[in-house]
Protein backbone atom coordinates (compact mmCIF):
# COMPACT_ATOMS: atom_id res chain seq x y z
CA UNK A 1 0.00 0.00 0.00
CA UNK A 2 3.01 2.22 0.43
CA UNK A 3 4.75 1.31 -2.86
CA UNK A 4 3.79 2.37 -6.40
CA UNK A 5 1.04 4.67 -7.52
CA UNK A 6 -2.28 4.14 -5.69
CA UNK A 7 -5.53 3.93 -7.60
CA UNK A 8 -8.45 6.23 -6.88
CA UNK A 9 -10.26 3.29 -5.24
CA UNK A 10 -7.28 2.58 -2.94
CA UNK A 11 -7.03 6.24 -1.96
CA UNK A 12 -10.73 6.20 -1.06
CA UNK A 13 -10.29 3.07 1.07
CA UNK A 14 -7.33 4.64 2.89
CA UNK A 15 -9.29 7.84 3.53
CA UNK A 16 -12.27 5.92 4.89
CA UNK A 17 -9.89 3.97 7.14
CA UNK A 18 -8.46 7.16 8.62
CA UNK A 19 -11.93 8.59 9.17
CA UNK A 20 -12.95 5.35 10.91
CA UNK A 21 -9.93 5.50 13.24
CA UNK A 22 -10.66 9.16 14.06
CA UNK A 23 -14.28 8.33 14.86
CA UNK A 24 -13.16 5.57 17.23
CA UNK A 25 -10.80 8.00 18.97
CA UNK A 26 -13.50 10.62 19.33
CA UNK A 27 -16.06 8.16 20.61
CA UNK A 28 -14.33 7.88 23.97
CA UNK A 29 -15.77 5.39 26.44
CA UNK A 30 -18.54 6.85 28.57
CA UNK A 31 -16.89 5.23 31.61
CA UNK A 32 -13.68 7.15 30.92
CA UNK A 33 -15.60 10.44 30.69
CA UNK A 34 -17.28 9.71 34.02
CA UNK A 35 -13.91 8.85 35.56
CA UNK A 36 -12.59 12.28 34.53
CA UNK A 37 -15.65 13.88 36.09
CA UNK A 38 -15.26 12.04 39.37
CA UNK A 39 -11.58 12.98 39.44
CA UNK A 40 -12.56 16.61 38.89
CA UNK A 41 -14.93 16.39 41.87
CA UNK A 42 -12.23 14.97 44.13
CA UNK A 43 -9.76 17.62 43.05
CA UNK A 44 -12.34 20.35 43.70
CA UNK A 45 -13.01 19.02 47.21
CA UNK A 46 -9.28 18.79 47.88
CA UNK A 47 -8.79 22.36 46.70
CA UNK A 48 -11.45 23.61 49.10
CA UNK A 49 -9.83 21.73 51.98
CA UNK A 50 -6.35 22.97 51.09
CA UNK A 51 -7.68 26.54 50.87
CA UNK A 52 -8.88 26.37 54.47
CA UNK A 53 -5.54 25.01 55.65
CA UNK A 54 -3.67 27.65 53.69
CA UNK A 55 -5.82 30.41 55.17
CA UNK A 56 -5.00 29.15 58.67
CA UNK A 57 -1.29 29.14 57.79
CA UNK A 58 -1.49 32.68 56.38
CA UNK A 59 -3.31 33.85 59.51
CA UNK A 60 -0.78 32.14 61.77
CA UNK A 61 2.11 33.78 59.96
CA UNK A 62 0.38 37.18 60.05
CA UNK A 63 -0.10 36.84 63.82
CA UNK A 64 3.54 36.02 64.36
CA UNK A 65 4.55 38.94 62.15
CA UNK A 66 2.48 41.32 64.30
CA UNK A 67 4.06 39.92 67.45
CA UNK A 68 7.64 39.59 66.15
CA UNK A 69 7.99 41.92 63.18
CA UNK A 70 11.77 41.63 62.93
CA UNK A 71 11.58 37.86 62.79
CA UNK A 72 8.49 37.19 60.72
CA UNK A 73 7.68 40.51 59.01
CA UNK A 74 9.60 39.88 55.79
CA UNK A 75 8.33 36.30 55.58
CA UNK A 76 4.76 37.54 55.96
CA UNK A 77 5.31 40.03 53.12
CA UNK A 78 6.52 37.16 50.90
CA UNK A 79 3.55 35.04 51.86
CA UNK A 80 1.13 37.86 51.06
CA UNK A 81 2.66 38.24 47.59
CA UNK A 82 2.38 34.50 46.98
CA UNK A 83 -1.23 34.62 48.18
CA UNK A 84 -2.11 37.51 45.85
CA UNK A 85 -0.55 35.95 42.74
CA UNK A 86 -2.13 32.59 43.56
CA UNK A 87 -5.56 34.05 44.24
CA UNK A 88 -5.57 36.01 40.96
CA UNK A 89 -4.47 33.04 38.87
CA UNK A 90 -6.87 30.64 40.62
CA UNK A 91 -9.78 33.03 40.00
CA UNK A 92 -8.83 33.31 36.32
CA UNK A 93 -8.92 29.52 35.93
CA UNK A 94 -12.22 29.32 37.79
CA UNK A 95 -13.71 31.89 35.42
CA UNK A 96 -12.42 29.92 32.42
CA UNK A 97 -14.02 26.74 33.75
CA UNK A 98 -17.32 28.56 34.16
CA UNK A 99 -17.22 29.63 30.52
CA UNK A 100 -16.51 26.03 29.43
CA UNK A 101 -19.64 24.71 31.18
CA UNK A 102 -21.91 27.71 30.73
CA UNK A 103 -24.11 25.95 28.15
CA UNK A 104 -24.35 22.66 30.07
CA UNK A 105 -27.47 22.37 32.19
CA UNK A 106 -26.40 19.34 34.27
CA UNK A 107 -22.90 20.07 35.48
CA UNK A 108 -22.54 16.46 36.69
CA UNK A 109 -23.50 14.82 33.40
CA UNK A 110 -19.90 14.01 32.53
CA UNK A 111 -20.82 11.56 29.75
CA UNK A 112 -22.24 14.47 27.75
CA UNK A 113 -18.94 16.40 28.05
CA UNK A 114 -17.27 14.51 25.20
CA UNK A 115 -17.05 17.41 22.75
CA UNK A 116 -13.83 19.29 22.00
CA UNK A 117 -15.48 22.31 20.39
CA UNK A 118 -15.11 24.90 23.14
CA UNK A 119 -11.34 25.02 23.72
CA UNK A 120 -10.61 24.07 20.09
CA UNK A 121 -12.22 27.34 19.04
CA UNK A 122 -11.48 29.35 22.20
CA UNK A 123 -7.72 28.68 22.21
CA UNK A 124 -6.94 27.91 18.55
CA UNK A 125 -7.44 29.40 15.13
CA UNK A 126 -5.87 27.16 12.56
CA UNK A 127 -2.24 26.63 13.51
CA UNK A 128 -2.22 29.84 15.54
CA UNK A 129 -3.43 30.75 19.02
CA UNK A 130 -6.38 33.02 19.60
CA UNK A 131 -5.87 36.05 21.91
CA UNK A 132 -7.61 33.99 24.61
CA UNK A 133 -5.21 31.11 24.07
CA UNK A 134 -2.19 33.39 24.26
CA UNK A 135 -3.61 35.04 27.40
CA UNK A 136 -3.94 31.60 28.99
CA UNK A 137 -0.28 30.90 28.29
CA UNK A 138 0.73 34.34 29.57
CA UNK A 139 -1.19 33.79 32.81
CA UNK A 140 0.67 30.53 33.52
CA UNK A 141 4.07 31.97 32.62
CA UNK A 142 3.39 35.16 34.60
CA UNK A 143 2.37 33.22 37.69
CA UNK A 144 5.49 31.08 37.50
CA UNK A 145 7.75 34.12 37.00
CA UNK A 146 6.17 36.12 39.82
CA UNK A 147 6.47 33.28 42.30
CA UNK A 148 10.17 32.73 41.53
CA UNK A 149 10.83 36.46 41.77
CA UNK A 150 9.10 36.61 45.15
CA UNK A 151 10.82 33.53 46.58
CA UNK A 152 14.22 34.23 45.04
CA UNK A 153 16.07 32.32 42.38
CA UNK A 154 17.98 30.42 45.08
CA UNK A 155 14.78 29.09 46.68
CA UNK A 156 14.42 25.32 46.85
CA UNK A 157 10.92 25.75 45.37
CA UNK A 158 12.17 27.07 42.02
CA UNK A 159 12.41 23.58 40.50
CA UNK A 160 8.99 22.64 41.89
CA UNK A 161 7.32 25.77 40.50
CA UNK A 162 9.03 25.34 37.12
CA UNK A 163 7.84 21.73 36.89
CA UNK A 164 4.25 22.35 37.99
CA UNK A 165 3.74 25.33 35.68
CA UNK A 166 5.97 24.39 32.75
CA UNK A 167 4.75 25.44 29.28
CA UNK A 168 7.70 24.28 27.21
CA UNK A 169 6.99 22.67 23.82
CA UNK A 170 6.40 18.90 23.85
CA UNK A 171 7.90 16.24 21.56
CA UNK A 172 5.63 13.34 20.59
CA UNK A 173 6.63 9.76 19.90
CA UNK A 174 7.38 10.64 16.30
CA UNK A 175 9.90 13.29 17.44
CA UNK A 176 7.59 16.06 16.25
CA UNK A 177 7.74 19.24 18.36
CA UNK A 178 4.26 20.40 19.34
CA UNK A 179 3.42 23.66 21.19
CA UNK A 180 2.49 22.92 24.81
CA UNK A 181 -0.99 24.44 24.50
CA UNK A 182 -1.88 22.26 21.48
CA UNK A 183 -0.33 19.19 23.08
CA UNK A 184 -2.39 19.58 26.27
CA UNK A 185 -5.70 21.08 25.16
CA UNK A 186 -6.42 20.65 21.46
CA UNK A 187 -8.81 17.83 20.58
CA UNK A 188 -9.49 16.74 24.15
CA UNK A 189 -13.00 16.12 25.50
CA UNK A 190 -14.41 18.99 27.56
CA UNK A 191 -14.43 17.01 30.81
CA UNK A 192 -10.75 16.10 30.37
CA UNK A 193 -9.75 19.75 29.88
CA UNK A 194 -11.97 20.77 32.79
CA UNK A 195 -10.18 18.26 35.03
CA UNK A 196 -6.85 19.45 33.68
CA UNK A 197 -7.64 23.02 34.78
CA UNK A 198 -8.83 21.85 38.20
CA UNK A 199 -5.54 19.98 38.56
CA UNK A 200 -3.71 23.21 37.77
CA UNK A 201 -5.72 24.89 40.54
CA UNK A 202 -4.64 22.07 42.84
CA UNK A 203 -1.03 22.78 41.89
CA UNK A 204 -1.59 26.43 42.88
CA UNK A 205 -3.01 25.46 46.27
CA UNK A 206 -0.30 22.88 46.91
CA UNK A 207 2.37 25.41 45.99
CA UNK A 208 0.90 27.92 48.43
CA UNK A 209 0.82 25.26 51.13
CA UNK A 210 4.41 24.18 50.49
CA UNK A 211 5.74 27.74 50.49
CA UNK A 212 3.86 29.10 53.52
CA UNK A 213 4.49 25.98 55.59
CA UNK A 214 8.19 26.22 54.77
CA UNK A 215 8.34 29.95 55.55
CA UNK A 216 6.72 29.45 58.94
CA UNK A 217 8.20 26.08 59.82
CA UNK A 218 11.68 27.05 58.74
CA UNK A 219 11.73 30.09 60.97
CA UNK A 220 10.33 28.17 63.91
CA UNK A 221 12.93 25.46 63.40
CA UNK A 222 15.59 28.15 63.36
CA UNK A 223 14.19 29.67 66.55
CA UNK A 224 14.22 26.29 68.28
CA UNK A 225 17.85 25.67 67.37
CA UNK A 226 20.06 25.88 70.43
CA UNK A 227 22.52 27.95 68.44
CA UNK A 228 20.04 30.84 68.66
CA UNK A 229 19.51 30.69 72.40
CA UNK A 230 20.97 33.35 74.67
CA UNK A 231 21.70 32.95 78.33
CA UNK A 232 20.06 35.69 80.41
CA UNK A 233 20.88 36.53 84.02
CA UNK A 234 17.77 37.80 85.80
CA UNK A 235 18.63 39.20 89.24
CA UNK A 236 16.06 40.30 91.78
CA UNK A 237 17.87 43.68 91.89
CA UNK A 238 20.99 45.24 90.37
CA UNK A 239 22.69 46.53 93.51
CA UNK A 240 23.30 44.83 96.84
CA UNK A 241 24.60 45.85 100.25
CA UNK A 242 27.74 44.27 101.64
CA UNK A 243 26.83 41.06 103.44
CA UNK A 244 23.67 40.44 101.41
CA UNK A 245 23.15 37.44 99.15
CA UNK A 246 22.78 37.87 95.42
CA UNK A 247 19.49 36.27 94.38
CA UNK A 248 18.02 35.78 90.94
CA UNK A 249 17.83 33.38 88.01
CA UNK A 250 19.73 32.48 84.87
CA UNK A 251 17.30 31.53 82.09
CA UNK A 252 17.47 30.93 78.37
CA UNK A 253 16.17 33.47 75.89
CA UNK A 254 13.37 31.02 75.06
CA UNK A 255 12.43 29.48 78.38
CA UNK A 256 11.27 25.87 78.43
CA UNK A 257 10.86 24.14 81.78
CA UNK A 258 11.48 20.73 80.17
CA UNK A 259 14.93 21.73 78.90
CA UNK A 260 17.24 20.81 81.77
CA UNK A 261 20.93 21.51 81.05
CA UNK A 262 23.50 18.73 81.30
CA UNK A 263 25.98 20.99 83.02
CA UNK A 264 26.31 24.60 84.23
CA UNK A 265 29.54 26.48 84.84
CA UNK A 266 29.18 29.66 86.95
CA UNK A 267 32.20 31.92 87.47
CA UNK A 268 34.56 29.08 86.57
CA UNK A 269 32.99 26.44 88.83
CA UNK A 270 30.41 23.69 88.32
CA UNK A 271 27.02 24.76 89.59
CA UNK A 272 24.29 22.33 90.65
CA UNK A 273 21.37 24.49 91.83
CA UNK A 274 19.11 23.88 88.81
CA UNK A 275 15.30 23.78 88.97
CA UNK A 276 12.83 23.40 86.07
CA UNK A 277 15.31 24.49 83.44
CA UNK A 278 16.41 27.50 85.51
CA UNK A 279 19.75 28.09 87.17
CA UNK A 280 18.87 29.46 90.62
CA UNK A 281 21.48 31.95 91.86
CA UNK A 282 22.09 32.02 95.62
CA UNK A 283 25.56 33.16 96.68
CA UNK A 284 27.28 35.83 98.82
CA UNK A 285 27.30 39.30 97.26
CA UNK A 286 31.01 39.89 97.99
CA UNK A 287 32.82 43.11 98.74
CA UNK A 288 31.76 46.61 97.73
CA UNK A 289 32.26 47.15 93.97
CA UNK A 290 31.28 45.64 90.63
CA UNK A 291 31.02 41.87 90.19
CA UNK A 292 30.52 39.70 87.11
CA UNK A 293 28.28 36.69 86.71
CA UNK A 294 29.22 34.57 83.71
CA UNK A 295 29.38 30.98 82.65
CA UNK A 296 27.98 28.39 80.26
CA UNK A 297 24.91 26.18 80.07
CA UNK A 298 25.60 22.88 78.25
CA UNK A 299 23.00 20.82 76.36
CA UNK A 300 23.16 17.76 74.14
CA UNK A 301 21.80 18.34 70.62
CA UNK A 302 21.92 15.64 67.94
CA UNK A 303 24.52 13.76 69.94
CA UNK A 304 26.79 16.82 70.28
CA UNK A 305 27.40 19.13 73.22
CA UNK A 306 26.17 22.68 72.62
CA UNK A 307 27.29 25.36 75.07
CA UNK A 308 25.20 28.51 75.56
CA UNK A 309 27.17 31.33 77.25
CA UNK A 310 25.67 33.86 79.64
CA UNK A 311 27.10 37.01 81.22
CA UNK A 312 25.90 39.83 83.45
CA UNK A 313 27.12 42.06 86.27
CA UNK A 314 25.95 43.65 89.51
CA UNK A 315 27.18 46.27 91.97
CA UNK A 316 27.67 46.00 95.72
CA UNK A 317 27.28 49.38 97.46
CA UNK A 318 27.84 50.41 101.09
CA UNK A 319 24.78 50.16 103.30
CA UNK A 320 23.43 53.72 103.75
CA UNK A 321 22.65 55.36 107.08
CA UNK A 322 20.96 58.47 105.68
CA UNK A 323 18.47 59.04 102.91
CA UNK A 324 19.39 61.27 100.00
CA UNK A 325 17.01 64.24 99.83
CA UNK A 326 17.44 67.24 97.52
CA UNK A 327 15.38 70.27 96.51
CA UNK A 328 15.12 70.36 92.72
CA UNK A 329 15.36 74.18 92.61
CA UNK A 330 17.73 74.92 95.52
CA UNK A 331 18.16 74.21 99.25
CA UNK A 332 15.30 76.61 100.07
CA UNK A 333 11.55 76.28 99.74
CA UNK A 334 9.35 79.31 98.99
CA UNK A 335 6.15 80.15 100.75
CA UNK A 336 3.08 80.12 98.56
CA UNK A 337 4.61 77.83 95.92
CA UNK A 338 4.66 74.07 95.25
CA UNK A 339 8.39 73.37 95.60
CA UNK A 340 9.53 70.16 93.85
CA UNK A 341 11.29 67.72 96.19
CA UNK A 342 13.06 64.49 95.19
CA UNK A 343 13.49 61.70 97.74
CA UNK A 344 15.53 58.53 97.26
CA UNK A 345 17.40 55.95 99.29
CA UNK A 346 20.10 53.84 97.55
CA UNK A 347 19.12 50.21 97.38
CA UNK A 348 15.48 50.83 98.30
CA UNK A 349 12.70 51.24 95.75
CA UNK A 350 10.76 54.52 95.73
CA UNK A 351 7.54 52.64 96.48
CA UNK A 352 9.07 51.26 99.71
CA UNK A 353 9.89 54.68 101.20
CA UNK A 354 7.75 56.31 103.90
CA UNK A 355 7.89 60.07 103.36
CA UNK A 356 6.20 62.76 105.46
CA UNK A 357 6.71 66.45 106.26
CA UNK A 358 6.28 69.02 109.00
CA UNK A 359 6.04 72.77 108.58
CA UNK A 360 4.22 72.38 105.28
CA UNK A 361 1.99 70.21 103.09
CA UNK A 362 3.69 67.39 101.11
CA UNK A 363 2.01 65.77 98.08
CA UNK A 364 3.22 63.23 95.48
CA UNK A 365 4.58 59.69 95.46
CA UNK A 366 7.38 57.39 94.24
CA UNK A 367 10.26 59.77 94.88
CA UNK A 368 8.69 62.91 93.35
CA UNK A 369 6.91 65.29 95.74
CA UNK A 370 5.77 68.91 96.08
CA UNK A 371 6.23 70.90 99.29
CA UNK A 372 4.02 73.93 100.06
CA UNK A 373 5.45 75.54 103.23
CA UNK A 374 3.31 76.91 106.05
CA UNK A 375 3.72 80.09 108.06
CA UNK A 376 6.93 79.06 109.85
CA UNK A 377 10.56 79.62 108.92
CA UNK A 378 11.50 75.95 108.38
CA UNK A 379 9.98 72.83 106.79
CA UNK A 380 11.20 69.28 107.44
CA UNK A 381 10.99 66.19 105.19
CA UNK A 382 11.11 62.87 107.10
CA UNK A 383 12.10 59.60 105.40
CA UNK A 384 12.00 56.08 106.79
CA UNK A 385 12.48 52.64 105.23
CA UNK A 386 13.42 49.07 106.04
CA UNK A 387 16.42 47.61 104.17
CA UNK A 388 16.40 44.09 102.77
CA UNK A 389 18.72 43.13 105.64
CA UNK A 390 15.93 44.07 108.06
CA UNK A 391 17.64 47.22 109.32
CA UNK A 392 15.45 50.33 109.71
CA UNK A 393 16.69 53.67 108.37
CA UNK A 394 15.27 57.04 109.47
CA UNK A 395 16.41 60.36 108.07
CA UNK A 396 15.22 63.96 107.80
CA UNK A 397 16.07 67.09 105.85
CA UNK A 398 15.38 70.62 107.03
CA UNK A 399 14.64 73.42 104.53
CA UNK A 400 14.59 77.17 105.10
CA UNK A 401 11.29 78.81 104.20
CA UNK A 402 11.52 82.15 102.42
CA UNK A 403 8.99 84.53 100.98
CA UNK A 404 8.93 85.13 97.27
CA UNK A 405 11.39 88.01 96.64
CA UNK A 406 10.20 91.47 95.70
CA UNK A 407 9.02 91.75 92.13
CA UNK A 408 10.07 94.62 89.87
CA UNK A 409 7.90 96.89 87.80
CA UNK A 410 8.66 96.95 84.09
CA UNK A 411 7.66 98.54 80.80
CA UNK A 412 8.36 96.87 77.49
CA UNK A 413 10.03 94.07 79.44
CA UNK A 414 12.65 96.50 80.85
CA UNK A 415 13.30 97.22 84.54
CA UNK A 416 14.73 100.25 86.39
CA UNK A 417 14.72 103.42 84.27
CA UNK A 418 13.30 102.98 80.78
CA UNK A 419 13.80 105.58 78.03
CA UNK A 420 10.90 105.88 75.57
CA UNK A 421 8.84 108.42 73.59
CA UNK A 422 5.94 110.11 75.39
CA UNK A 423 3.55 108.95 72.67
CA UNK A 424 4.37 105.28 73.36
CA UNK A 425 3.64 105.26 77.08
CA UNK A 426 -0.19 105.33 76.87
CA UNK A 427 -0.09 102.17 74.73
CA UNK A 428 2.47 100.32 76.85
CA UNK A 429 1.08 98.23 79.74
CA UNK A 430 2.79 98.33 83.12
CA UNK A 431 4.07 94.86 83.98
CA UNK A 432 5.87 93.13 86.84
CA UNK A 433 8.39 90.34 86.88
CA UNK A 434 10.87 88.35 88.96
CA UNK A 435 14.13 88.47 87.01
CA UNK A 436 16.57 85.67 87.85
CA UNK A 437 14.01 83.91 90.05
CA UNK A 438 14.16 80.13 89.67
CA UNK A 439 10.38 79.73 89.35
CA UNK A 440 8.73 80.91 86.16
CA UNK A 441 5.80 82.81 87.64
CA UNK A 442 3.29 84.78 85.59
CA UNK A 443 2.43 88.09 87.30
CA UNK A 444 -0.52 90.39 86.68
CA UNK A 445 -0.53 94.10 87.59
CA UNK A 446 -3.76 95.09 89.30
CA UNK A 447 -3.05 98.81 90.06
CA UNK A 448 -0.28 101.39 90.31
CA UNK A 449 0.39 105.07 90.99
CA UNK A 450 1.91 107.43 88.38
CA UNK A 451 3.72 110.67 89.28
CA UNK A 452 4.42 113.16 86.52
CA UNK A 453 6.66 116.15 87.37
CA UNK A 454 4.68 119.21 88.55
CA UNK A 455 1.43 117.17 88.46
CA UNK A 456 -0.67 115.45 91.09
CA UNK A 457 -0.21 111.70 91.61
CA UNK A 458 -2.78 109.63 89.75
CA UNK A 459 -4.01 106.19 90.97
CA UNK A 460 -4.63 103.76 88.10
CA UNK A 461 -6.58 100.51 88.33
CA UNK A 462 -5.39 97.85 85.89
CA UNK A 463 -2.17 97.82 83.92
CA UNK A 464 -2.69 100.69 81.43
CA UNK A 465 -2.89 104.45 81.88
CA UNK A 466 -6.42 105.73 82.40
CA UNK A 467 -7.84 109.00 80.99
CA UNK A 468 -6.68 111.08 83.95
CA UNK A 469 -3.14 109.76 83.70
CA UNK A 470 -3.04 110.39 79.98
CA UNK A 471 -4.24 113.99 80.51
CA UNK A 472 -1.47 114.64 83.03
CA UNK A 473 1.08 112.91 80.76
CA UNK A 474 0.23 115.31 77.94
CA UNK A 475 1.82 118.15 79.97
CA UNK A 476 5.12 116.31 80.45
CA UNK A 477 8.23 117.46 78.59
CA UNK A 478 11.23 115.79 77.03
CA UNK A 479 13.65 114.63 79.72
CA UNK A 480 10.96 114.36 82.42
CA UNK A 481 11.12 111.28 84.63
CA UNK A 482 7.75 109.56 85.05
CA UNK A 483 7.62 107.53 88.27
CA UNK A 484 5.47 104.34 88.37
CA UNK A 485 5.31 103.12 91.96
CA UNK A 486 3.18 101.42 94.60
CA UNK A 487 2.52 98.68 92.02
CA UNK A 488 0.08 96.01 93.18
CA UNK A 489 0.48 92.66 91.41
CA UNK A 490 -0.64 89.06 91.89
CA UNK A 491 0.49 85.65 90.69
CA UNK A 492 -1.80 84.29 87.99
CA UNK A 493 -3.43 81.08 89.22
CA UNK A 494 -2.11 81.52 92.77
CA UNK A 495 -3.77 83.18 95.75
CA UNK A 496 -0.44 84.18 97.29
CA UNK A 497 -0.09 87.96 97.68
CA UNK A 498 3.22 89.48 96.63
CA UNK A 499 4.58 91.60 99.48
CA UNK A 500 6.29 94.23 97.34
CA UNK A 501 6.81 95.37 93.74
CA UNK A 502 9.67 97.76 93.09
CA UNK A 503 8.91 100.90 91.01
CA UNK A 504 9.90 101.56 87.42
CA UNK A 505 10.89 105.00 86.04
CA UNK A 506 10.30 106.26 82.51
CA UNK A 507 12.49 108.95 80.96
CA UNK A 508 10.72 110.70 78.08
CA UNK A 509 12.80 111.05 74.96
CA UNK A 510 10.58 113.60 73.20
Amino acid sequence: MAGGKMSARQKMINLMYLVFIAMLAMNMSKEVLSAFGFMNEKLTENNASTTLKNNDAYANLATKASEQKEKFGKLNDQANEVKKYSSDFYAYLENLKSKMTADIEDKEDYESMDKTDFLDTYFFKGDKFTPEGQDFLDKINGYRTNLIKTLGTDSKFVSVVNKRFNTDDETNEDDIVIPWLKYRYEGFPLVASLTNLTQMQADIKNTESDVVTDLLGGKLEEALSLNNYKGIVALEKNAYFAGEKVTGKVVLGRYDATMVPDNVTLNGKDYKNIQSGQVIIDMPAGNVGNHDIKGKIAFTQNGEIVEVPFESSYSVIPEPSNAVVSADKMNVVYRGLDNPISVSLPGVGDNNLNVSASGGRLTGSRGKYSMRPGAGDVAVVNVSAKLSSGKAVNSKKTFRVKDIPAAMGSVRGQFGTVRMPKSSLPNSPISAGLPDFMFDLKLQVNSFKIKIPNQLTIIVNGSRLNAAAKQKLSKAKRGDIINIYDIKASIIGNSYKLKKVLPVNIELTN
